[in-house]
């Protein structure tokens, strides 16, 4: 159960990341979930760093670094991967 429920915030994250970045995004499904998943990984663990918890609870501090996270790891995509010149 814990890998499918990482899919699923992943894929909410995701989704959330790419609603608050400007612009077209060309992905897919499986990519905005990667991109989700990734950015609760970066996120979530920094920000349970600057807070001082436990990584291992859910917090709404972590939500929001993980979705900050993907925002982030969106950015540098864009940059990294952008078909303008």
């Amino acid at each position: 159960m814990g890998l499918c429920s990482w899919i699923v915030f992943g894929l909410v994250v995701g989704v959330i990341a790419r609603f608050i970045m400007p612009g077209q995004q060309n992905m897919g499904l499986i990519r905005t979930t990667l991109l989700g998943v990734g950015g609760s990984f970066v996120g979530g663990f920094l920000a349970a760093l600057i807070r001082g918890g436990n990584w291992r609870t859910p917090s709404p501090a972590g939500f929001l670094g993980a979705i900050l996270g993907a925002v982030v790891l969106l950015a540098i995509a864009e940059t990294l991967f952008s078909k303008r010149r």
